[in-house]
């Protein structure tokens, strides 16, 4: 992917040399996804080789596994956000890098379901790679190419997520499921180092006691209704994908009746989103920047609604991931529309704390999603899954729709 350098920069309104800054947090956005899918669709098959479960208690604890993280990242990363407006983006993105390695390499290493949940625990704790690279470039970014950068900075974990599940299937086949945890845990000390080695940020620290409150921050947006429409759907995208992710193994072995290799399918059924996602992200980006993010949003959450119907009454696996390819052409217009108002409609000097409160929404919709899925598919079905989050981005829709936007954000 090539950026042209636009008039801004050449009349020195931006900085130059964004572009080496772009290319490495979006190396690093795409290790970070790829690091996560290609271990996370196996932790239900990992945990289920630690002990003897029932179907409910494998559920319970898969869903634990996966919304612990997002627990911790909900409460800290008000924290985390405050820090980055004070001291830059850059040492949050080495922060959160840095202490990845650390504890998915020790998950390869646990002996019982409790250290896998303990370590994710601690993950989330110093986790947001992604999102403080994604608000360090929005800072960076001409306002003219925003929409574009981030649909790109979305394609990196999306791109990481499609490549992820089937590296993961493979080696996880192959060598066991610990494997891809210690692959990750190199990976992502490299992006330790690129980050701290390669990236520049243009970043002037900010005195806590200089900082303007929030509250003042939020009463001079020209509409502050659709920032908070903004964090809800957030929430409300995330749990969609969360809410089908820490069962998506385990439906994938009902419907291949136990036998096969499981993982392997697994792993193509996970990633087929990603692949829709990056076919469309670049095409989506320049849409934003021409009609403006919003109406890019309301059709990619009204196109997901419609897509999870057939979802429910899919038989096998391959249909699942057909229909799993059409949502990821629909989730290239979500979350990078999302962050797209959230970087036209805030000042500069908030996009720290902003960008840490979507996160904590972004958290909170892991949680509710990974935990209701994983209870809903407990007591009901794998498809009741389904139509309980179809149902969600219906709502998402109607919300979004009543909140109309004071002013174009585009320019």
């Amino acid at each position: 992917m090539i950026i042209e350098m636009d008039s801004e920069v050449a009349r020195g309104k931006f900085p130059h040399g964004w572009h080496r800054t772009f290319y490495t947090l979006w190396l690093g956005a795409f290790i970070t996804g790829m690091g996560y899918s290609m271990t996370m669709p196996f932790i239900s098959l990992f945990i289920a080789e630690l002990g003897n479960f029932t179907r409910f208690q494998l559920n319970i604890y898969s869903g634990l596994a996966f919304g612990v993280t997002f627990i911790s990242q909900a409460i800290v990363s008000p924290f985390w956000g405050s820090l980055a407006d004070r001291k830059g983006r850059k040492l949050m993105c080495m922060r959160a890098s840095g202490v990845m390695a650390c504890t998915i390499c020790a998950i390869g290493f646990a002996q019982s379901v409790w250290m896998i949940i303990g370590m994710r625990f601690l993950q989330g704790v110093f986790s947001g790679y992604i999102n403080n690279a994604t608000a360090l470039m929005a800072g960076e970014t001409p306002h003219n190419k925003s929409g574009w950068v981030m649909a790109a900075m979305t394609t990196a974990g999306v791109a990481g997520n499609l490549v992820g599940p089937l590296l993961g299937g493979f080696l996880s086949g192959l060598f066991g499921y610990r494997i891809p945890f210690f692959i990750t845990g190199a990976l992502m000390f490299c992006v330790f180092l690129s980050t701290w080695l390669l990236t520049v940020e243009h970043f002037t620290p900010i005195k806590k006691d200089a900082m303007k409150p929030m509250k003042e921050i939020i009463h001079n947006l020209d509409n502050p209704p659709l920032i908070f429409v903004m964090f809800l759907t957030t929430m409300i995208v995330t749990s969609s994908t969360m809410s089908i992710d820490p069962i998506i193994s385990l439906y994938v072995r009902q419907l291949m009746g136990g036998h096969g290799n499981i993982a392997f399918v697994a792993g193509i059924v996970a990633a087929t989103p990603g692949l829709g996602t990056l076919l469309a992200a670049s095409k989506v980006g320049h849409t934003m920047d021409r009609i403006g993010p919003e109406k890019v949003l309301q059709i990619g959450i009204l196109t997901a609604f419609i897509l999870f119907i057939p979802m429910t009454i899919t038989k096998s696996p391959w249909a699942l991931a057909f229909w799993r390819f059409l949502l990821g052409l629909a989730n290239a217009a979500l979350m990078p529309a999302t962050q797209t108002v959230l970087t036209l409609d805030v000042p500069t000097e908030a996009f720290g704390r902003i960008f840490s409160y979507n996160q904590s929404f972004q958290a909170a919709g892991a949680v509710l999603g990974s935990i209701l899925g994983s209870f809903i598919s407990g007591i009901s079905s794998y498809e009741m899954v389904f139509i309980i989050t179809g149902l969600t981005l219906l709502l998402n829709f109607i919300l979004v729709m009543l909140v109309r936007p004071k002013k174009q954000l585009t320019e």
